[in-house]
């Protein structure tokens, strides 16, 4: 992903074509001694942030059991990719960036592509399989509820993240000057060797970003688009107590016992009620008197009321912390991968080299953000955050919600 510091270099995880006589200086050659100090303790301090803040939350997972469910998974697997972006990727690029010479061999530059590559790409992927699993979670509740305790469907889905997202970019770095018989790049440099293949690096940046952002914000539309059906659909009905034995399966807009619901949110609060009322509501039972028929409608009524409520109240919050980590990773890397499009098709000559290593950069800030995001949009991780960074508040804040008996 970093940019060419000569006429022969170019990104390395760069989605972008150029030819070898793109004009690109490194940052030493742009900037005074006082400027690239303060450059470089802002990279410095963008890989600190990216370490911590993801090992945090990988030992929130390790020492707060209530983490630990499907869902949560897929973050601690997003967390990961962003953690090897912090302690391998930036640390290794800051020097090359400043000075616009690679100093570290051609076998550690392969092993750094490659990591870059993957791990960025399996981070965007990541992003969409979170964005799946509340996609699921919301209009497929029964479903979705029915394998909470399976893990190796998210085990799999995890797993295949990875392949993807080594497939996509790294057998090409690996092979691809032994494919075309020589090497483009000069000793002192770290790019890929497609640099030059316009219609590669089109293709790899469309599977990359503009395919996982339509899928993300297709998810995110129809999250949205559900919750806004089910809230008219508890406006018009207003949660009032039957007026019929058979109201309470018409409530909302349900359907009687035996009959297919169109709508999966429905199947949820049916199938988590009649568990608990099947007993009571089959259709013409006799009751002992009117009143005790009133009294079990209208508790039914009230039941029913607030677990729908909750549920909703609970898929509100999946659709905003969705949207809030959605439109951070879109922020992040829509720039870059739009500049990559336009440097490639004006070979270079349009872009300021400055310019694209801010959006390359501007890429990486999306795996420092993500750690903040999630205590942002999550109750579980804030407290487990507070856990771990101050255990004596998290016990007293415990203490003080814990119920004497």
């Amino acid at each position: 992903m970093p940019t060419m510091h000569n006429s022969t270099a170019e990104t390395p995880h760069a989605a972008a074509t150029c030819n070898e006589t793109w004009p690109s200086q490194p940052l030493s050659s742009e900037f005074s001694l006082g400027v690239l100090a303060l450059l470089a303790f802002l990279m410095v301090l963008l890989c600190v942030v990216t370490i911590l803040g993801n090992i945090l939350v990988i030992l929130a997972f390790v020492m707060d059991r209530n983490l630990r469910h499907r869902s949560n998974y897929f973050f601690l697997n997003l967390a990961v990719s962003d953690f090897a972006v912090g302690v391998f990727c930036m640390p290794l690029y800051i020097p090359y960036a400043l000075t616009g010479r690679w100093h570290l061999g051609r076998s550690l530059c392969k092993l750094w592509l490659v990591v870059d590559y993957l791990v960025c790409t399996a981070s965007v992927f990541n992003i969409v399989l979170i964005s799946y699993d509340r996609f699921l979670s919301v209009t497929k509740a029964v479903s979705y509820r029915a394998q909470q305790g399976i893990m190796s469907s998210p085990t799999i889905q995890m797993v295949a993240i990875w392949v993807f997202a080594f497939l996509l970019y790294c057998p090409a770095i690996l092979f691809w000057e032994h494919l075309a018989g020589h090497s483009v790049v000069a000793a002192d440099q770290c790019y890929a060797e497609f640099f030059d293949n316009w219609y590669f690096l089109l293709c790899a940046s469309t599977l990359e970003f503009f395919v996982p952002l339509l899928l993300v914000s297709y998810f995110n539309m129809h999250i949205f688009h559900n919750i806004q059906r089910r809230q008219r659909c508890g406006s018009v009905q207003d949660c009032e107590p039957a007026r019929s034995s058979s109201l309470s399966w018409r409530f909302c807009g349900l359907p009687r016992p035996g009959v297919s619901s169109p709508s999966s949110e429905a199947e949820d609060s049916v199938s988590s009620l009649t568990r608990s009322w099947r007993p009571a509501v089959v259709a013409n039972a006799p009751s002992r008197t009117e009143t005790s028929s009133m009294a079990l409608k209208r508790n039914f009524s009230t039941s029913f009321c607030s677990r729908t409520g909750s549920k909703l109240q609970r898929d509100k919050k999946i659709a905003k912390s969705l949207a809030i980590i959605v439109c951070v990773f879109a922020i992040c890397w829509a720039p870059y991968s739009l500049l990559m499009i336009v440097r490639g098709a004006c070979q270079g000559t349009c872009v300021h080299n400055f310019l694209y290593e801010a959006t390359f950069w501007l890429l990486w800030i999306n795996s420092s953000l993500n750690p903040f995001l999630y205590p942002l949009c999550h109750m579980r991780f804030r407290m487990a955050f507070l856990k771990i960074l101050c255990p004596k508040k998290f016990a007293t804040l415990r203490s003080v919600n814990t119920p004497s008996f």
